[in-house]
């Protein structure tokens, strides 16, 4: 249609007084331009868009062709926000599938003294988690429950059920500098955030993506800016920066041990870096995983929490 538009002989732009227009509507971008072009157009006394490309010395052609121009890289602008949309939810993704189940270590390290914490987990999209602490033996049975937006906490040698409020989700998850909502994700990268493409990168031997992501308004985030690394290729998660409200760095995270879990290449490997806090780390180890297991939402519920071995 628009090379039609450009190539039609009686696709003549109609002559109009610029002066017979009022510029007293107000709204979205193409409106607050044309009324900014009105405005140019009286001042400059220019009569018509005729007079006014005889000005520039700009035949008619030659401006339906800019439009034209115009018009492809604001689609592409377009298609390229969702392409990157896209890469940030198949990367986030390979993480969780549409259900999981499987077995991790966590290894908290700091200056003086290191110790792990192993667990189990189960997930169900991004709305249900459920984590069972098998080791140590002083922290083992208790329950870390994502159903929806609410977080539980089971503590067996209390017989106690916490509930985590939204307050707390920036809160250090079992002593280590993962949140209690990097654990859980209560926040989804995809559906919270919007995403811009900052340039590439090499990282490790992989070219990469840099995306920035900025949370959408009244979205349940903890942070106030992220910033991933993405293989193009193969679109491996391999690094994120997280940032406070203030646009201060707080954590950076190094994913790595690229291999093969279940039906799927991903890394297996998390070290989670904070910025103020020299020695500090805390190592995140998949050991087995199984994705889009079969697996129900009633088996996210408190009285499983008290269950589940």
């Amino acid at each position: 249609m628009l090379i039609n538009f450009i190539q039609s002989e009686n696709s003549k732009i109609p002559e109009r007084d610029f002066n017979e227009i009022s510029p007293t509507i107000e709204g979205d971008f193409y409106t607050v331009l044309l009324n900014r072009i009105i405005s140019f157009t009286k001042k400059w006394r220019i009569r018509s868009l005729t007079h006014f490309l005889k000005l520039l010395k700009i035949n008619e052609f030659t401006m339906k062709l800019k439009i034209l121009f115009l018009l492809i890289a604001f689609a592409g602008t377009m298609a390229n926000a969702q392409d990157i949309k896209e890469i940030v939810r198949q990367a986030d993704e390979k993480f969780r599938g549409t259900s999981s189940e499987g077995e991790m270590s966590m290894v908290i390290e700091r200056p003086s003294w290191s110790r792990t914490v192993t667990m189990k987990t189960w997930s169900l999209g991004n709305e249900y988690s459920l984590i069972y602490i098998t080791e140590p033996a002083k922290e083992k049975g208790q329950v870390f429950l994502k159903r929806q937006k609410e977080m539980w906490n089971w503590v067996p040698n209390i017989e106690r059920m916490i509930k985590i409020p939204p307050s707390m989700m920036m809160q250090s998850w079992m002593g280590s500098d993962f949140t209690n909502d990097d654990l859980v994700r209560e926040s989804s990268l995809v559906k919270d955030y919007t995403h811009k493409l900052l340039g590439e990168e090499t990282l490790e031997g992989y070219k990469c993506y840099r995306i920035e992501l900025i949370p959408t308004e009244d979205a349940p985030v903890v942070w106030g800016k992220v910033v991933m690394w993405i293989s193009k290729e193969e679109l491996h998660w391999l690094k994120g920066e997280y940032y406070d409200e203030d646009g201060k760095l707080v954590n950076t995270e190094i994913l790595s041990d690229i291999k093969k879990m279940d039906d799927r290449i991903m890394p297996t490997r998390l070290e989670m870096i904070p910025a103020d806090e020299p020695g500090n780390k805390t190592i995140l180890i998949f050991k087995n995983m199984k994705f889009n297991v079969k697996i129900d939402e009633s088996f996210f519920s408190q009285q499983n929490m008290k269950r589940i071995r």
